[in-house]
């Protein structure tokens, strides 16, 4: 727990983590640093764009940096705009040269794209060549940046030779170094050749050439870092500024048996200073919030204003345009809705406005902390608040919804600000109480390793959702699928999250459910098995993702309703929506077992049919929906049911079978995969399968392990990391539990990808494939459900367990 906040006055060991949440609420306003040492980046949207929050601590008149840096800025020395040639198929000869002729081929401008706008160039082919000539009329430079925006596959030569080359997408202008060779790029006359291929989805093409712009000198010095540390609910700072030494905490309190806590947008930037030297020293502490936090691309337009509210002063900040829900997407950020910055009024509190090169601006609060001693009881303190109002969440089913904490039709910002602040020091010692509880039960149950990895996955897990009320008062937990494809409510997003869940709050899980059975019971959408999602965030009118997986989704929402019912002691959830429920159990009867060549969740290495993993989960489901007619007194079809499941685990066993382990399929003798899916049979009891199965597998992952973790199955190195908990979860010992998650927590504080979470990586090396900030790092909590459930084989000894009071939680 951080140090000056507990009372003692002694520096931690710095944590280690890919990034660092600060301010974590919902897909739209979540804002993380990237770097061990938070000045030395600009903080960002989990999308990787800047939304800088930077900040300087003055003592006795020096200002030290302690938060962020500002982003790099660049001046367009090339620009995209103007005629270029082009062609959609492969030219003949050597076509990247400068002396190459180029008369037949079409003229047009960028950008390109499958879905033009205003101004831009069809493109609905798979190749794209692209000439452009220009000159150089500034001064010599051996280093520049490609300014691109490109889907997919690209390749960039400039005057013959090859500067750049980059596999896959990424949706928004970024600027990629280049390092030339002398005297390539020349005063007159240069090509710049540029060959896009457009491999699946949109297609689109931006290119630019910059020079980076030198920031302009401070003069404030660099602060230094003593510490940083990750717990469930904030993140912690120690900073030694001369003399003082300045504690800063991002505090989002995201406490799950308190929902309009939990849906406020507003996180705690707290401050508490310490004299080191036995000294009084003068002590201001000023912040700054980017405008970049309400925009989607640079340049849009924004007005700020300050004003008073009560005992606060406030800045607010929006778009001019307002285009609420007007977009949709992946790698996309609100440009609806207003951000605000507030603090307590007082003497020596200022707030201003600055305008800056981009067309952002900055809101800058500044506050006076006063004479600054070596004591710790009375320690000067300041709190700063971090706001957004989204005005509207998402759109569900063609109806507008606002957010949960606007139930009350009297809600303001201005008011949840005011009840922020008037409620700081309770709320903050019910985070300090949760978030000790939490890292003590996490421990007990599988070391302080996997305690680490629950504590960063926290924030980010609860954080990829938005809560709002449905149109008949019904409770909606939607997820957005971060840096997959965007999707809102996806079943097989929700379905390795459900772990976190079901421990602090399983009325959330009900949340991501219940828009999935209001799909099928309404008849919008007619299939005999479960949808995969509702949209694409933030616009929930029906299934967007262009194939179904029948057997994945049935599966996953049959245990997860049976989940639920073991966590409450009943089956009152699941008897609302029986008859769905009943639809998707007859469906696994006949298809689950051997699943055809259906899509499911792991999917990356292809399609594959009689997945064994699969098949554990129609198992499972089957075996679920029996506990659940069992609880509704529905025993004749309990028995059936559970007669099935059995019978099914039986061949299993027998078809699954490969000598000293079981098969990736059941047709492919000499593969193997992670049976994570047999995670259930464990959790809820269920006893279908030998615990020698549970033993044979793990020694066989044991022996093929990789530096970074455990490979997903035998066609890749890669794996998920949420998967490799819950097959760890399997082990029937600490040790085997522990050196399974050790290469976990190994990529996790090695990797070189400074992103959120990201559960898809590399076990070679510990670089990301895929994904980031999703939500599915909810499923690292499946230890502590089993130890909560079956007492578990807990590496820590003894369990704290979180308790509250369920009548308590705001409904």
């Amino acid at each position: 727990m951080s140090t000056l906040l507990m009372g003692a006055g002694v520096v931690t060991a710095q944590q280690k983590a890919p990034s660092y949440p600060l301010v974590t609420h919902h897909p739209y306003f979540s804002i993380w640093s990237s770097s061990d040492t938070i000045m030395q980046s600009s903080t960002r949207h989990w999308t990787g764009t800047a939304q800088p929050i930077t900040g300087t601590v003055t003592v006795d008149g020096v200002p030290y940096t302690v938060l962020g840096r500002l982003p790099d800025t660049y001046a367009t020395a090339v620009p995209a705009e103007g005629t270029l040639k082009y062609r959609t198929d492969a030219p003949s000869g050597d076509w990247i040269s400068p002396q190459y002729n180029d008369l037949q081929w079409k003229k047009g401008s960028m950008p390109f794209s499958d879905q033009p706008g205003p101004g831009e160039t069809p493109w609905k082919s798979k190749e794209l060549y692209v000439r452009r000539t220009f000159d150089w009329l500034q001064e010599a430079s051996d280093t520049l940046y490609l300014k691109l925006h490109h889907d997919d596959n690209i390749k960039v030569y400039l005057n013959g030779k090859e500067i750049f080359s980059r596999n896959g997408w990424n949706g928004r202008d970024e600027y990629f170094p280049v390092v030339l060779e002398a005297g390539l790029l020349q005063q007159k006359n240069n090509l710049l050749a540029i060959h896009v291929q457009n491999t699946a989805g949109g297609a689109y093409l931006s290119a630019a050439l910059a020079r980076k712009v030198k920031p302009v000198a401070t003069g404030a010095r660099m602060a230094i870092q003593e510490s940083v540390e990750v717990h469930a609910t904030q993140t912690v700072y120690q900073f030694r500024c001369g003399p003082v030494l300045m504690e800063m905490a991002f505090i989002s309190p995201l406490l799950m048996d308190d929902l309009q806590l939990l849906s406020r947008p507003v996180t705690y930037l707290a401050c508490h200073a310490l004299s080191e030297d036995n000294k009084e020293h003068d002590v201001r502490v000023q912040v700054g919030v980017s405008t970049a936090v309400c925009v989607n691309t640079a340049g849009q337009p924004v007005e700020a204003s300050p004003y008073n509210s009560g005992d606060l002063t406030i800045l607010k900040a929006g778009t001019r345009e307002q285009p609420v829900l007007k977009k949709k997407g992946d790698d996309i950020r609100i440009d609806w809705g207003y951000v605000y910055v507030a603090t307590s009024k007082g003497p020596g509190v200022k707030q201003w406005i600055a305008d800056n090169a981009d067309k952002t601006k900055t809101l800058i609060t500044e506050t006076a902390m006063g004479k600054v001693g070596s004591e710790v009881a009375g320690m000067p303190s300041r709190v700063f608040l971090l706001g957004y109002d989204d005005l509207y969440a998402v759109e569900y089913f063609g109806q507008p919804l606002k957010a949960w904490w606007k139930n009350d039709a009297s809600a303001t910002m201005e008011r949840e600000l005011q009840n922020a602040i008037r409620d700081y020091a309770r709320i903050l010692g019910r985070c300090m109480q949760f978030d000790d509880a939490l890292q003590k039960e996490a421990a007990a149950a599988g070391g302080k390793e996997y305690a680490r990895l629950c504590e960063l996955a926290y924030r980010q897990a609860i954080a990829a959702h938005t809560l709002v009320r449905g149109p008949k008062g019904e409770l909606l937990f939607l997820s957005k699928e971060n840096f997959s494809n965007g999707c809102i409510n996806t079943v097989d997003v929700t379905y390795p999250s459900a772990p976190l869940f079901l421990l602090y709050n399983p009325d959330l899980l009900k949340g991501m459910l219940t828009g999935i059975f209001e799909y099928s019971e309404s008849g919008r959408f007619k299939k005999p098995f479960a949808a995969h999602d509702l949209g694409t965030y933030p616009i929930a009118n029906g299934q967007v993702y262009g194939e179904d997986m029948p057997v994945e989704e049935s599966g996953n929402m049959l245990i997860l309703t049976g989940a639920i019912a073991k966590a409450e002691g009943n089956a009152n959830y699941a008897k609302e929506h029986w008859k769905v429920l009943t639809t998707w159990a007859e469906y696994l009867l006949k298809a689950g077992f051997d699943p055809e060549n259906q899509l499911c969740t792991d999917d990356f290495a292809g399609h594959l049919a009689h997945n064994t993993n699969l098949s554990l989960k129609a198992i499972a489901g089957i075996r679920s929906y029996a506990m659940l007619a069992d609880m509704l007194g529905e025993k004749a079809a309990a028995k059936r049911y559970a007669d099935s499941a059995r019978a099914m685990a039986d061949n299993w066993l027998k078809r699954a079978a490969d000598a000293d382990h079981y098969r990736l399929a059941f047709d492919r003798p000499g593969s193997w995969s992670q049976k994570y899916n047999l995670v259930w049979d464990r959790v809820l009891g269920f006893k279908l399968f030998p615990s020698s199965l549970y033993e044979q597998e793990v020694a066989w992952y044991l022996k093929q392990q990789q530096p970074y973790g455990l490979p997903l199955d035998s066609r890749k190195t890669y794996t998920k990391s949420d998967w490799i908990i819950w097959t760890a979860t399997l082990a029937s010992t600490p040790e085997e539990f522990r050196e399974l998650i050790d290469p976990l927590y190994k990529y996790i504080t090695e990797t070189p990808t400074r992103v959120p979470l990201s559960d898809w990586h590399e076990t070679t090396n510990g670089r990301q494939v895929g994904f980031q900030a999703r939500s599915v790092v909810g499923g690292y909590f499946m230890k502590m459900l089993d130890a909560r459930y079956n007492g578990g084989n807990g590496a820590g000894g003894g369990s704290v367990i979180y308790t509250y009071n369920r009548a308590s939680i705001n409904h």
